[in-house]
């Protein structure tokens, strides 16, 4: 029965539902990651799946990034926070390649909708919120309507769709005249709503896209690119600020703590200052290695209660490199650029012009959000990255490649 109904595409429909729940629903992204799991083990050929896997140098490189962290528990010392760890990372051990295998070509464009829906149906929500037309629910505010997941993880799934929103409207020749005035007009609102909602993150992350997006238009003018990103970008910028009461306090906040750390090292972002510079420590310490995959929060609180920095455990330095950085070390942080690596190369020899130009917003999204969350620690932002990562580096073409 299984594999019938595996012959059927039901796969198909899993993953739809798989990245149609990511900005919605984490109940929903664990109950089809379970589900494909499931109908993943009763399909066959699974020497030529094996095969697809082992000719993918991304797959190898995420899946060594996976052993690191199990390698790294014969270090630590809190192997029950370090199998949490584990449990987080299994995104990259076991679903990446799973997805890769069943991925199919035909069935991109249903991927990507069903994201884009899944966003459109997010801020549909989040602006009923920020008008009062209904009641916040869930993580939302009346000041911050960003009710299905938080801000932190909202704005940079955000930016990513207004991204593929931009990429359709200019690129894609097929749809008709109908659908793209609605893909511009869901740009428009997107990006408006882009800075009534307060993820920092993805509103850094919206500029770096649309200036690689202008770039990707005018390819061959480059300095066409530059002064037309140079009036673009100041203008939607000055015109968040003088519109948006949250974008500009947050904004203000933001460079008003930086520019005075030492008075401000309570607010999120010295905070964030403050979770760096005693991370450093612990990396000086231990530079090649690191400490373990669990011994983050151990070793932290050591640092912090000798420097008396700041209150309280913590478990997540808002920032990948330096997580990656304390937990695994050097190597480690290779390991994580070996990711991008494999993801930019492979983009700039792919077969598809999207493929080339998203295969690499992806990579440049997560290279500047990173900086400020961990996010390939994040249920929701990983489930994007290696979701779109099976189907954006996958050789379609390649003889092994067919499920």
């Amino acid at each position: 029965m299984f594999r019938k109904l595996y012959s059927n595409n039901i796969d198909q429909f899993l993953l739809i539902a798989l990245i149609f729940f990511v900005p919605i629903s984490t109940f929903g992204t664990n109950a089809a990651s379970i589900l494909i799991l499931l109908f993943w083990l009763f399909s066959r050929d699974f020497k030529a799946k094996i095969s697809q896997v082992r000719n993918s140098k991304l797959v190898i490189a995420a899946t060594i990034f996976f052993s690191l962290h199990v390698i790294g528990l014969l270090w630590t010392e809190d192997l029950l926070w370090g199998g949490k760890v584990i449990k987080k990372m299994l995104d990259f051990g076991l679903l990446f390649p799973i997805l890769f295998v069943m991925v199919k070509k035909d069935y991109i464009k249903h991927y990507i909708s069903a994201f884009l829906l899944a966003i459109t149906i997010s801020e549909f929500y989040s602006y009923l919120i920020w008008f009062e037309v209904i009641a916040p629910f869930g993580h939302a505010t009346v000041a911050d309507p960003t009710p299905f997941v938080f801000h932190v993880i909202y704005n940079p799934l955000l930016a990513f769709a207004v991204y593929l929103l931009a990429y359709e409207i200019k690129f894609n020749q097929e749809i008709s005249k109908k659908r793209r005035a609605f893909s511009l007009f869901l740009f428009l609102t997107m990006s408006i709503n882009m800075f009534i909602t307060g993820g920092r993150a993805g509103q850094v992350a919206y500029f770096v896209l649309l200036i690689l997006f202008i770039f990707q238009c005018f390819r061959a003018q480059k300095m066409k690119a530059f002064l037309i990103s140079l009036v673009i970008v100041p203008g939607i910028l000055f015109s968040a600020y003088n519109t948006s009461d949250l974008f500009k306090h947050r904004a203000e906040k933001a460079v008003t703590n930086l520019m005075s750390y030492s008075e401000n090292r309570e607010s999120s972002v010295g905070q964030r200052v403050t979770y760096i510079l005693n991370s450093w420590e612990i990396i000086s310490e231990n530079p090649l290695l690191g400490v373990g995959t669990g011994d983050f929060t151990t070793e932290y609180t050591k640092v912090n209660d000798r420097n008396h920095s700041f209150e309280g455990s913590l478990y997540n330095p808002h920032n990948m490199y330096i997580l990656i950085l304390v937990q695994l070390g050097l190597v480690g942080l290779i390991s994580l650029f070996s990711l991008f690596y494999y993801q930019i190369k492979f983009s700039l020899t792919a077969s598809t012009q999207f493929s080339r130009d998203a295969g690499l917003a992806l990579p440049v999204l997560f290279l500047v959000v990173m900086w400020s969350e961990s996010y390939l620690l994040l249920h929701e932002t990983t489930v994007l990255f290696v979701f779109f990562s099976a189907f954006l580096y996958k050789d379609f073409e390649y003889k092994h490649t067919q499920t």
